[in-house]
C-alpha cells in the first residue's frame, strides 16, 4: 500500500493536500459558471446587437450565431480572441474579466461588420 511507504509527515499531509486540490478545482468551476452570458447574431453582414454590455471584473461568454449564407470570423484584437463560425452555425468565445472600457470586435472576413463590448 502506498500510504505505508510514505514517511509519517507526508502521510499526515496527504489528506490536507487532497482537500486543497478539491477546493482549487471547485473554485475554477464556480468561476466558469458565473460568467456573464451574452448573445450576438451576424446577419446581412451586421452584428445584432451592434453593442453588447457587461459588468466589470466578471468573466464573459459570448455566443455568436451566424445567420449569413457564408462563413464569418468573429474576432477582437482588443479582447484577444478569434472564432470561425460557419454559415448557419454558432460558436462561443470566453473573455477574461475586464476593466471599464469600450472593446471593438469585428468579422475578420468582412471588415465593415463591426461592434463593441462596453464595460461601464
Amino acid at each position: 500500500m502506498i500510504l505505508c511507504a510514505l514517511p509519517g509527515l507526508a502521510r499526515r499531509l496527504l489528506p490536507s493536500l487532497a482537500v486543497a486540490a478539491a477546493l482549487v478545482l471547485t473554485a475554477g468551476a464556480a468561476r466558469a459558471d458565473d460568467a456573464i452570458k451574452l448573445s450576438l447574431t451576424i446577419k446581412d453582414q451586421k452584428f445584432d446587437p451592434a453593442e453588447l454590455h457587461a459588468p466589470p471584473s466578471q468573466a464573459i461568454e459570448i455566443e455568436v450565431r451566424n445567420l449569413n449564407p457564408i462563413v464569418s470570423e468573429f474576432e477582437s484584437s482588443d479582447l484577444h480572441f478569434e472564432k470561425i463560425v460557419p454559415a448557419g452555425s454558432q460558436g462561443a468565445v470566453h473573455v477574461r474579466p475586464l476593466q471599464p472600457g469600450r472593446y471593438n470586435f469585428y468579422d475578420d472576413f468582412h471588415h465593415a461588420t463591426q461592434g463593441y463590448l462596453v464595460v461601464p
